[in-house]
């Protein structure tokens, strides 16, 4: 049997403290915002039987039982106890938390206490550029506050992260480099003429300065890609070769194959394994062995990408230990790895590697 340490989930954001009914919860299985097929719920993809797989039994019920059953359980124990049980039961000794995220949500220590686990916040880039806005009243101001709100995130967080709404990857592919200060301030001043309070800057070159702000403070840097290709990235990766920089590339399925390949390539980026086994379901532990396949161990690290729903994080942890399992130790019935070296590969994707990119052991 392969055996993981606590597992390192290094990106996700937090759980929504209200209860849910059973519209609102279906939706956030997906993320999506229209309804259903006629006839169907959001219970019928694979994340939703991942979820009716693995959260029943840690809320005291039979595995795959009736999407209603489980939500009346869901009700009697509360918001509460449900993400208490759930983050617990996955196995998780540390949350990196994506602080960016609309919606009433539990900050990094309450996501702690749930899971009696380590938390560490993760800075979303545009939500510092939206405050350091709405907190400025010329260009000149808003770019040395932007500054120091860069300069004060580096010093309490793990990572910056950007997000994939305000279009940075097309600002990279246009141009990967970082802006000069004249294209900075004119954009600064087009940008802030033009807001509402609390929109974010999807100006290219408002992104391109946030990328390279973040760069040069030293943490990691998470680029989300969503479901594209991360190929438009390419630039900013050789532009950021020899920077110091550590770039961590999540998302990518189903282009999760040239996630790992720029993995493999770059000394300083490294791919993120997280909710892609998720949606994959029972064919987890098949995409698994295509990253394993790809990029060096060292570069892959496990998250969950749970959002919203403590059952998300807890889906993405089981998930992850139990394709790990089944990919390693057939691995190792086959005679084609050592024990010995399944146990410290799978330590390595669980949480060793992303206690080193990120730095955890200085944190402590």
């Amino acid at each position: 049997m392969i055996e993981t340490p606590p597992l390192v989930d290094q990106y996700c954001q937090g759980v929504l403290r209200t209860e849910l009914g059973l519209a609102t919860f279906e939706a956030q299985l997906t993320g999506s915002v229209g309804p259903p097929a006629p006839g169907t719920t959001f219970f019928d993809t694979q994340t939703g039987f991942a979820v009716r797989r693995w959260c029943p039994p840690l809320l005291g019920l039979e595995p795959h039982c009736a999407p209603a059953r489980y939500l009346a359980r869901r009700r009697e124990l509360g918001a509460s106890e449900t993400a208490r049980r759930l983050l617990r039961g996955s196995g998780t000794g540390a949350y990196l938390v994506d602080t960016g995220a609309w919606g009433d949500l539990t900050d990094p220590k309450e996501l702690a206490l749930a899971g009696d686990a380590e938390a560490f916040e993760v800075v979303r880039l545009e939500l510092l550029a939206g405050q350091a806005a709405d907190t400025s009243g010329t260009v000149a101001a808003f770019l040395a506050n932007l500054a120091a709100a860069v300069h004060h995130a580096a010093a309490a967080a793990v990572a910056f992260a950007c997000g994939t709404r305000t279009g940075f990857a097309a600002a990279l592919a246009a141009d990967p480099g970082p802006p000069g200060p004249g294209e900075v301030r004119g954009a600064a001043e087009r940008w802030l003429a033009a807001r509402t309070r609390g929109a974010e800057p999807r100006d290219p070159v408002l992104l391109r300065h946030l990328l390279w702000s973040a760069v040069t403070c030293g943490l990691p840097l998470q680029l989300h890609t969503g479901g594209a290709d991360p190929g438009p990235l390419a630039g900013f990766v050789r532009a950021t070769e020899g920077l110091g920089a550590r770039l961590v590339l999540r998302g990518g399925y189903p282009y999760h194959r040239h996630t790992a390949g720029l993995a493999a390539a770059y000394p300083h980026v490294h791919a993120d394994l997280g909710p892609v086994l998720v949606r994959t379901g029972p064919r987890a532990g098949a995409v698994l062995a295509e990253l394993l396949e790809l990029a060096p161990f060292g570069k892959l690290m496990f998250s969950s990408g749970g959002r919203n729903l403590p059952e998300l994080h807890a889906v993405g942890a089981l998930v992850f230990r139990e394709a790990l399992g089944r990919v390693l130790g057939g691995w190792v019935a086959e005679g084609a790895w050592s024990w010995q070296d399944a146990q410290r590969v799978a330590g390595m994707l669980a949480a060793d590697n992303a206690r080193r990119v990120y730095r955890l052991g200085e944190r402590g």
